[in-house]
This record gives C-alpha cells, structure tokens and sequence, in this order.
C-alpha cells in the first residue's frame, strides 16, 4: 500500500476532519446531529478516498468520486454557514479555506482537458 501522509491534499483533508470534529462538538443539538453529521461524516469519506486513490493503479474514477465529495461537502458547509450552524465567520473561512485547497490540490484542477490525474506511478496530490 502507497504512502499517503505526506500528501498535501491529505494534509489538508485530515485539518479539515480534526476541525470538523471539534466545531460540531459545540454545535447546537439540531444542527450536530444534521448538518453537523454530514460535515463529518463528508470529511471522513473524502480522507478514506484519498488513502485509497494513492494506492490504486488506475485512480480516474476515485479522484472523479473525490470532486464529487468535496464539491458535496463544499455545499453542506455553505449550507451549515447560511443557517447559523456555523456561527462564527473565521471557522467558516479557516473550513472554506480547506475546502478550496483540496480542490486546487486535485489532479486536472488547474484547467487542463482531459487530464484527471497523475500518470501510472505518480502520486495522488503531490
């Protein structure tokens, strides 16, 4: 199995999870155990994807389903934003910021067609 924890999108995927954890702890009941669960539980899938893709020879649906995950996740936490569950600026800004380096760190971010990932034997996010 691939290594995986000097990825910088794994990096920045495992803050956000820690983050995530520690901003729903003080959440409000309602929105703990809604919004709150899918922030969590969104963040821990996009890092499971991650440890798998790295290791995977043929990565292209993996990293298809990662955008996918993030850009749900990146909706969710808009969402948690707009209703208050997330009541201070600088958590959702510091998550947002996260969200946004996730999606620049992922392979065919940068504009180029056709191109999803990395080559045979090159490493997911690094």
């Amino acid at each position: 199995m691939a290594r995986y924890e000097h990825l910088p999108i794994y990096r920045e995927a495992f803050a956000l999870c820690v983050f995530f954890e520690n901003l729903v702890r003080g959440m409000a009941r309602y929105d703990k155990y809604t919004l709150g669960a899918d922030l969590r539980n969104l963040s821990r899938e996009v890092l499971r994807l991650i440890m798998g893709a790295n290791s995977e020879e043929d990565r292209i649906a993996t990293l298809r389903e990662i955008r996918s995950k993030v850009e749900e996740l990146k909706v969710v936490l808009r969402l948690a934003r707009e209703t208050k569950a997330i009541g201070r600026v600088t958590s959702y800004e510091f998550a947002a910021g996260k969200v946004v380096a996730m999606q620049a760190l992922l392979p065919g971010s940068t504009g180029m067609e056709g191109r999803w990932g990395p080559e045979r034997g090159q490493e997911v996010g690094g």
